[in-house]
C-alpha cells in the first residue's frame, strides 16, 4: 500500500477540518489518533497509537510529504503530555523529510493590553499554559532554523463551527439553545469584542500552510473575519438566524466557575485563561490574507453554516 502524502496527528474538530480540506484537493490522507476510529469514510486509513512513542510516530509518518500536528490533550494533562506529543510528531516529520504544519492557539502572547494580537507580538504569557505554548513554539522554530525540518505554524483564536462541541464557547451551550428557544450559556464578559476562528477556515488554512512555498519558517494567524464582534452580538446573530423571536443568554458567574473548579480539574485549568474575556481580544490575521491570499468566511455565513450542522444533527 502506498504511503499517503499527508499524515494528520489528531482527529478532533481541527484535525477533521484539515482532512476535509485535503480531500477537496484530492490528496491522500492518513489520520493518527489513540482510538483507531474517526468520523471519516471507510477508505481513509485511521491508525491507532500514541504520538509520544517516537518509534511509532516515525513509522506511521514514513513517506509523508506533510505532517500536521492537531493534537490537543485535556487541559489538566497539558504539562505532562503536550511536549512529548509534539516531540513525537516532530520526529515523524524530520525522519520523513516532510514539512511539519503545527496548529497552535494564541495563549503565548498573554494579555492584549488594548492592542490587537499580531504574529510579531512578544511572548508575554503570565499563565502556565501560555508559557508552555511559548516554549513549544520556540522549539519548533529552532528545529526549522537548524535545518532539521520545515516548519509552518498556524495560530487560531477560540474556535467555533462544525464539531466545536462543548469545548467551544459558541458551541453546544449556544446553538441547540437557539434552535429550541432555550437560554444559552457562555463564559466571560459578554460585551467585550472577541475574535472567534471558524473551524473550516482553520482546516483550509492548515492545508495551505502544507503546500505554499512561502509558508515555512513563519508563524501565521489563521484567517479571522475582521468584523470583530462581542460574544453577545454573535449569540444574538445566532438566535436571529435560528428564527428565534428573542435572544436568551446568560454568562456563567466567575464565582460559580471558581466553586465548580474546586471539584473539576478542567474548570480549574480554564480559570487562568479567563483574562481573554476581560478586555477586547482581537487576533489580527491580515498577514496571511496579504501574503498567502487567504480570507476568512464572513462571520454571518459561518454562524449560519454552523447552525445548519446543529439542525441536521440528532438532538
Amino acid at each position: 500500500m502506498t504511503s499517503p502524502r499527508h499524515v494528520i496527528f489528531g482527529s478532533g474538530a481541527v484535525g477533521l477540518a484539515t482532512y476535509e480540506a485535503l480531500r477537496r484537493r484530492g490528496e491522500s490522507v492518513r489520520i493518527v489518533n489513540r482510538s483507531g476510529h474517526a468520523a471519516v469514510p471507510d477508505d481513509i486509513e485511521v491508525v491507532r497509537g500514541d504520538a509520544r512513542d517516537r518509534a511509532f510516530s516515525v513509522g506511521v509518518g514514513e513517506g509523508a510529504a506533510v505532517v500536521y500536528q492537531t493534537l490537543n490533550p485535556p487541559y489538566p494533562e497539558w504539562s505532562s503530555q503536550f511536549p512529548a506529543l509534539q516531540a513525537g510528531v516532530l520526529a515523524a516529520a524530520e525522519a520523513a523529510g516532510a514539512r511539519l504544519v503545527s496548529m497552535e492557539n494564541v495563549y503565548m502572547y498573554g494579555r492584549p493590553n488594548g492592542r490587537p494580537l499580531t504574529e510579531d507580538r512578544p511572548h508575554d504569557a503570565h499563565t502556565k499554559k501560555g508559557q508552555l505554548r511559548g516554549r513549544m513554539a520556540r522549539d519548533l522554530l529552532a528545529a526549522h532554523a537548524a535545518g532539521r525540518v520545515e516548519v509552518a505554524i498556524g495560530r487560531a483564536s477560540d474556535y467555533f463551527g462544525p464539531r466545536g462541541g462543548a469545548q467551544s464557547n459558541l458551541g453546544d451551550r449556544v446553538f441547540p439553545a437557539a434552535l429550541e428557544g432555550r437560554t444559552a450559556t457562555v463564559l466571560g464578559d459578554l460585551d467585550q469584542p472577541h475574535t472567534y476562528s471558524y473551524i473550516p477556515d482553520i482546516g483550509e488554512a492548515l492545508a495551505v500552510l502544507g503546500e505554499h512555498a512561502d509558508a515555512p519558517g513563519q508563524v501565521w494567524h489563521l484567517p479571522n473575519d475582521p468584523d470583530t464582534r462581542s460574544t453577545r452580538q454573535l449569540v444574538e446573530t445566532i438566535y436571529e438566524l435560528a428564527g428565534a423571536s428573542k435572544t436568551k443568554l446568560r454568562r456563567v458567574p466567575t464565582l460559580l466557575l471558581r466553586l465548580l473548579a474546586l471539584r473539576n480539574p478542567t474548570l480549574r485549568e480554564l480559570l487562568e485563561m479567563q483574562y481573554q474575556f476581560e478586555e477586547p481580544f482581537v487576533v489580527d490575521s491580515s498577514l496571511i490574507t496579504s501574503k498567502l491570499d487567504l480570507a476568512a468566511t464572513p462571520v454571518d455565513q459561518a454562524l449560519d453554516d454552523t447552525l445548519a450542522t446543529y439542525r441536521s444533527a440528532p438532538r
